[in-house]
C-alpha cells in the first residue's frame, strides 16, 4: 500500500494516517519503508487496517490518493499462517448467488466513516478454468452494492463513505473467486480530489 498526499504537508498527512494502524499492531505484521507498507494477516483487520487508514487521511481537506495490491492464495509466495479467514473456509463450495446475497449483506451493515471517498480496482481470480464466471458475478454483486458508479475497461469504480466502499472490496476480495486459489485485487483510491468539484 502507498499513499500519495497532494499537500506541501504530505508528511504531516502520511503520518496522520499511518497513526490509524496504531489497533491493528498486534494483528498484522506491518513494515513501513520509504515506498509502501506492508502489511500481512488475516483478510478482516487487514482491509479494516486499510480502510482505516485512508479515512483519515480522507477526512483531512487535501486531495489524496492510496494504491493497494491485495492478495491471497499465491503459489509463489504461501500465505502467512496469520492470513487464515473464517468467511473464506465458508465460502468453499457455497453456491455463487449464495455469496452475492451474503456479500450485500456485509455491504449494507458497514459503518458509516464519515469519509467521502472514490475507489476504482480490479479483481482478479487466477490460474482458474471459467475464471470469468467468477469476475461476473462479482461484477453483478457491485451493481447491487450501492457503491457501484460505473465500469470502465478493465476495473470497476465505486463511490462513497469509506465504511461501505471498502466493505464492497472486502466483499469482492472474499467472496468471489475460490477460497483456496490464487486471487488479487488492484486498487486505487481518490478523496478530496479537486477534479470532482
Amino acid at each position: 500500500m502507498s499513499l500519495y498526499p497532494m499537500t506541501s504537508d504530505f508528511v504531516g498527512v502520511i503520518t496522520s494516517g499511518l497513526a490509524a494502524l496504531t489497533p491493528y499492531q498486534d494483528k498484522l505484521r506491518i513494515e513501513t519503508d520509504d515506498m509502501s507498507t506492508l502489511m500481512v494477516g488475516a483478510p478482516d483487520p487487514l482491509i479494516d487496517a486499510v480502510r482505516d487508514l485512508f479515512a483519515a487521511t480522507a477526512r483531512l481537506p487535501d486531495h489524496v490518493t492510496m494504491h493497494v495490491t491485495l492478495s491471497r492464495g499465491c503459489p509463489g509466495e504461501p500465505d502467512d499462517p496469520s492470513c487464515r479467514c473464517d468467511t473464506l473456509a465458508r465460502a468453499q463450495g457455497q453456491p455463487l448467488k449464495e455469496r452475492q446475497a451474503l456479500a450485500l449483506a456485509a455491504v449494507r451493515a458497514a459503518p458509516d466513516l464519515a469519509a467521502p471517498i472514490d475507489v476504482q480496482f480490479s479483481l482478479y481470480v487466477l490460474g482458474q478454468d471459467r475464471h470469468m464466471d467468477e469476475i461476473y458475478g462479482c461484477i453483478d454483486f457491485l451493481k447491487e452494492s450501492g457503491t457501484f458508479l460505473k465500469s470502465k475497461n478493465f476495473c470497476t469504480r465505486l463511490r462513497g463513505d469509506a465504511g461501505v466502499v471498502f466493505e464492497t472490496v472486502r466483499q469482492a476480495f472474499l467472496r468471489f473467486g475460490p477460497a483456496e486459489g490464487h486471487v488479487t485485487i488492484d486498487l486505487t483510491a481518490s478523496a478530496n480530489s479537486p477534479s470532482l468539484g
